[in-house]
């Protein structure tokens, strides 16, 4: 699906066809959408493969005039029971007269510039407008950052509670988000560090400042998703011990309270040999040997006790 939004009174709204400095939103193209891409801007046929392909890294690249620029942008991904956050590439293409986004999916990023939300996104302006778009999902990554701390907060007090293989599940589709977000940040900067050279897109003041708030904001989001991703790394691990401590525990009160248990079948196997009668001291009284039994099995629950083995 193909639209087309312009800045009017200083907000972006949408239009009903093409027109010059406008910005062109693409989001899963048909086939026929991407040749009329193509053959109206002469776009290089691969900047539109490279942006439609979802394991595609950030990266920055110029051909016949035209500017190839792909971001990691950050996605939630909801389920029934789980919240999951991933990212997916965005393609912004560089013309001469307009400003080009592709996508597979809607993502938030565009959408809020499509609904109109960004303030000073002029379309007029196609490099202060791309850097925009970038500072935008440079504050959707600390945003989400926000939301996978919470989570994880909450996922560590319920395994203080209790420890299941769900909270645990949970903790690792976190760590997952964490290292997807860690590497396209990286990713990111990368890309923004090149472009910081000023040799593909022209930067003008305003734009060389606008780009320096966007590294800014990158790196605290890459300062971030690190410290998350110790902090959680050194939880799992502390949570990892205390759950073998929890099995030793468990397997030496078992132990224990085999041993203890074992007594009376020991006694009973000495009560029920076939040997002479008066072999075994008291063998006329019946009651003996479970007397002997019982004094024997408080004996080695006090032994027991007074090691930490109970």
């Amino acid at each position: 699906m193909i639209t087309y939004y312009k800045t009017v009174d200083n907000k972006v709204k949408r239009i009903d066809a093409y027109e010059k400095d406008c910005w062109i939103n693409c989001v899963n193209p048909e086939e026929n959408e991407i040749k009329s891409l193509i053959n109206d801007f002469n776009i290089d046929p691969e900047f539109i493969k490279s942006a439609l392909d979802a394991e595609e890294s950030s990266h920055i690249d110029s051909e016949d005039g035209n500017t190839l620029i792909i971001i990691d942008v950050p996605i939630v991904q909801k389920s029934e029971k789980n919240i999951s956050y991933q990212t997916m590439p965005l393609g912004i293409i560089l013309t001469t007269n307009n400003v080009i986004t592709i996508a597979l999916n809607e993502c938030t990023v565009i959408g809020e510039f499509s609904d109109g939300v960004v303030k000073n996104a002029n379309t007029n302006l196609k490099a202060q407008f791309i850097l925009n778009i970038i500072l935008r999902t440079a504050y959707k990554y600390l945003q989400y950052l926000k939301q996978i701390d919470k989570i994880s907060d909450h996922v560590e007090r319920e395994l203080r509670r209790s420890m299941k293989n769900k909270e645990l599940m949970q903790f690792l589709e976190v760590e997952k988000s964490l290292v997807y977000f860690s590497s396209s940040l990286k990713s990111n900067e990368a890309m923004l560090k090149k472009m910081t050279r000023g040799r593909i897109i022209k930067l003008y003041g305003d734009d060389q400042e606008l780009l320096e708030d966007v590294l800014i904001e990158i790196r605290q989001a890459i300062e971030m998703s690190n410290i998350q991703m110790n902090i959680l790394s050194s939880t799992m691990d502390a949570f990892a011990s205390i759950i073998s401590n929890n099995l030793n525990i468990v397997m030496k009160v078992l132990a224990s309270i085999t041993l203890i248990l074992s007594i009376p079948t020991i006694i009973s196997g000495f009560y029920g040999m076939n040997i002479n009668v008066h072999a075994m001291p008291y063998d006329e009284i019946w009651w003996f040997p479970w007397l002997i039994s019982g004094v024997l099995m408080l004996i080695s629950g006090i032994i027991l006790k007074k090691k930490d083995m109970l």
